[in-house]
C-alpha cells in the first residue's frame, strides 16, 4: 500500500506529478468547503503533508496519528504549531537558502521603487498628468552612497546588504540578536542597537524571523526615531510592524515612504495603505519567480521523500526526533 501525502496548498505541477507517481496524494481544496474539516479528514491516515501558507495546529491536526513530517514550501514557519509537532514527534521541514537571492532582489526593488516614487509616478504618467517638466512633488530620494540599516542579518538580510554595499556604495548598519563579525567585516557593516540604527539610517529594511522577540518590534515609538526623509521596507512578516502606526507615519509624512511585501492580515484586500501615494504594496511575492518556486518545491518534495524512506530530512526545524 502506498504511503499517503496530503498537499495543503498549490504546488509546482512537476512536483505534483512526482508525488502522484510515488504516493497516494490527497489535495486540500478550499472551494469544496471548510478547509480545517478537510484537513482533519485527510490527515487521519496521512504519512506526510506538503504545502505552504496554511495554519496547522493541534486543532486541525488532532486526527493525525501516523503523520511523520510537514514539509513547508517556505522559509518562515510561524504558522505551524511547533509545540504540538514536538509533542507528537512530527518533523517540520522548510526550504531555506534557495530563495535568498530572489527575496533580496525583491527587497531592493521595494527600496528603489519607494525611494524614486515608481508606482506613484507610473500612475501619475498613465493618468495624463505629465504635461510639463516635473516638480518637487515628483522628486524621489537618492540611494547611492546613503546609509542602509538592516534589522536582521541572516542569509536574506546579508544578501540585501551586499546589494547596497557593492552595488550602491551604501554605508551598512545592522541590528541583530548577536553580532556577526566575519559577515559584517566583508560589508564594512557596523553593529548597533535598534534606536541608533533607526536614527541614523536613510533606508531601514526589516528581514527578521517572526518570534516572541520580533513581534511588534517596530511601532509608533520606533517610527518616530526615523528621519523624515527615510524609507522603510518590510519583507519579513507583517506582525513585526504595528501597521496602524506605520500608516499614521506615512499619512503625516513622518517618514518619506515605505515598501511592503507583508502585512498583519493576508491577503490584504482593504487597507488605508491603498489610499497613500508614498507606499508600495506588493502581495507577498518575495520568492515568487518561476525558477525559485520550483526549486523550493523540489526541496520540499525531497524532504518528504527522505523522511518517508527513513532518512533525516535535509532542512528540519525540530531535528530532535531521530
Amino acid at each position: 500500500m502506498k504511503q499517503k501525502v496530503v498537499v495543503f496548498s498549490q504546488i509546482h505541477p512537476e512536483i505534483q506529478a512526482k508525488l502522484e507517481q510515488q504516493y497516494d496524494v490527497m489535495y486540500i481544496q478550499p472551494k469544496l468547503g471548510d478547509v480545517n474539516q478537510q484537513i482533519l479528514q485527510y490527515v487521519k491516515d496521512a504519512d506526510a503533508m506538503i504545502g505552504a501558507g496554511r495554519l496547522l495546529n493541534r486543532n486541525n491536526l488532532a486526527t493525525a496519528t501516523k503523520l511523520k513530517i510537514i514539509s513547508s514550501v517556505s522559509v518562515g514557519h510561524d504558522n505551524y504549531d511547533l509545540e504540538y509537532l514536538n509533542e507528537q514527534k512530527i518533523y517540520l521541514s522548510n526550504t531555506p537558502h534557495v530563495l535568498t537571492e530572489t527575496t533580496a532582489d525583491l527587497a531592493f526593488t521595494l527600496l528603489m521603487s519607494a525611494a524614486r516614487k515608481v508606482t506613484y509616478l507610473d500612475q501619475w504618467t498613465k493618468q495624463g498628468q505629465w504635461q510639463r517638466t516635473v516638480g518637487e512633488a515628483q522628486f524621489g530620494m537618492d540611494i547611492y552612497g546613503k546609509t542602509l540599516g538592516m534589522i536582521g542579518l541572516g542569509h536574506i538580510g546579508a544578501a540585501i546588504a551586499r546589494r547596497g554595499f557593492y552595488g550602491f556604495n551604501m554605508n551598512v548598519l545592522y541590528h541583530n540578536r548577536r553580532e556577526k563579525l566575519e559577515l559584517a567585516q566583508g560589508l564594512n557593516a557596523e553593529y548597533c542597537d535598534l534606536k541608533s540604527l533607526l536614527q541614523r539610517s536613510d533606508f531601514v529594511v526589516v528581514a527578521v524571523d517572526l518570534n516572541a522577540d520580533s513581534k511588534a518590534l517596530i511601532g509608533a515609538e520606533e517610527l518616530a526615531l526615523m528621519q523624515s526623509h527615510a524609507v522603510f521596507v518590510n519583507i519579513s512578516r507583517g506582525s513585526v510592524v504595528d501597521e496602524q502606526a506605520l500608516i499614521q507615519a506615512l499619512k503625516n509624512r513622518q517618514i518619506f515612504a515605505a515598501g511592503l511585501d507583508v502585512y498583519q492580515k493576508e491577503p490584504l484586500q482593504e487597507s488605508e495603505l491603498f489610499k497613500l501615494d508614498n507606499v508600495v504594496t506588493l502581495p507577498h511575492v518575495g520568492s515568487a519567480t518561476a525558477q525559485t518556486r520550483k526549486r523550493m518545491a523540489e526541496l520540499a518534495y525531497q524532504n518528504v521523500v527522505d523522511t518517508l524512506e527513513g532518512r533525516m530530512p535535509r532542512y528540519v526545524i525540530n531535528p530532535q526526533f531521530q
